[in-house]
C-alpha cells in the first residue's frame, strides 16, 4: 500500500467537497447455513450499491437465494493497488459498499483489512455488520475457559511452520487457528513432535451438513481422523488448549 494513494485520494474527496461521501460496509455472511445471516446483512446487501466479494460465483449463491440483485465485483487478495484506488474513489463519490467474504466475516485471515485501512485513511466510514463467524460458533461450544485465548490464522505452509506450532506449543493460553483438510494431520504430528502435551477441540464443517466437532489429545485426534480418512475434508477450526 502507497502512501501516495491515500494522498492522492484525500485529494479527491477535497475536489468533491459538495458531495457526501459513502460508507464501506463490513457484512458478515454463513459460514455454511444460508439461514445464518442477520435481517440487517439482508437489507444492507439489498441497499448497497455495489457488493465487493472474493468470489462472485460464491456470493451469487447467497444473493439468489434472498433474491438480491445488487451488482458483485470481485475484490480478493491479488486485486491489483489500481483497483484498490478505484474502489476508494467510488465511495469517496457517494457511493455505499458493501464488502463479504466467501464464508463469515471480512477481515478474519482475509485481505478485507487491506481495503478497511485504505478507507480509515481516507476517512470514509467503516461500518460492521456482524454475523456467522467459525471462530466465535467453535469458542461457543468449547466447554473450556477462553475468557483468553490467542488466535493465529492460518499456517506457513513451508517457511516459518515449525515455528509457527512451536509458539503453540508454548503458550500458556489456548491457541485457535484455521487449518486445510490437505494438511491437518500433518501439522497435528508436527505439533505433537514438538513435546506439546495438549488437547484439541476441532470443529469440522460448522454448521454445514456434516459439521462435527472432535475433542482428545492430540494422538486421539490423529488415529480418529486416521481411521475416517472420509472425514478429512472441509474447513477446519482448531483450538489447542
Amino acid at each position: 500500500m502507497q502512501p501516495c494513494l491515500f494522498r492522492e485520494t484525500f485529494l479527491i474527496k477535497k475536489n468533491m467537497s459538495d458531495a457526501e461521501n459513502g460508507k464501506l460496509y463490513i457484512v458478515a455472511t454463513p459460514i455454511g447455513n444460508l439461514e445464518d445471516i442477520t435481517l440487517r446483512a439482508l437489507r444492507v446487501l439489498k441497499e448497497a450499491d455495489l457488493i465487493l466479494c472474493e468470489d462472485t460465483r460464491v456470493t451469487k449463491r447467497l444473493l439468489s437465494r434472498y433474491e438480491i440483485s445488487t451488482s458483485a465485483r470481485s475484490y480478493h487478495q491479488h486485486t491489483s493497488e489500481e483497483k484498490g484506488q478505484q474502489i476508494i474513489r467510488e465511495i469517496l463519490s457517494g457511493k455505499d459498499l458493501a464488502l463479504v467474504t466467501d464464508a463469515g466475516t471480512p477481515g478474519v485471515s482475509d485481505p478485507g483489512n487491506v481495503l478497511v485501512g485504505m478507507a480509515v485513511e481516507n476517512g470514509i466510514q467503516v461500518v460492521p455488520i456482524p454475523g456467522a463467524s467459525a471462530l466465535a460458533a467453535l469458542v461457543s461450544v468449547a466447554g473450556i475457559d477462553m475468557q483468553k485465548f490467542v488466535f493465529f490464522g492460518f499456517p506457513p505452509h513451508k517457511k516459518g511452520r515449525e515455528t509457527f506450532f512451536k509458539e503453540i506449543a508454548a503458550s500458556k493460553y489456548p491457541v485457535m487457528y484455521y487449518e486445510s483438510p490437505h494438511r491437518v494431520l500433518k501439522n497435528l504430528e508436527l505439533l505433537q513432535s514438538l513435546g506439546a502435551d495438549k488437547r484439541i477441540i476441532l470443529g469440522r464443517e460448522l454448521t454445514k451438513m456434516f459439521e462435527e466437532t472432535v475433542r482428545g489429545s492430540i494422538s486421539e485426534i490423529s488415529e480418529y481422523f486416521k481411521n475416517n480418512t472420509g472425514k478429512v475434508k472441509g474447513e477446519f477450526v482448531i483450538i489447542v488448549h
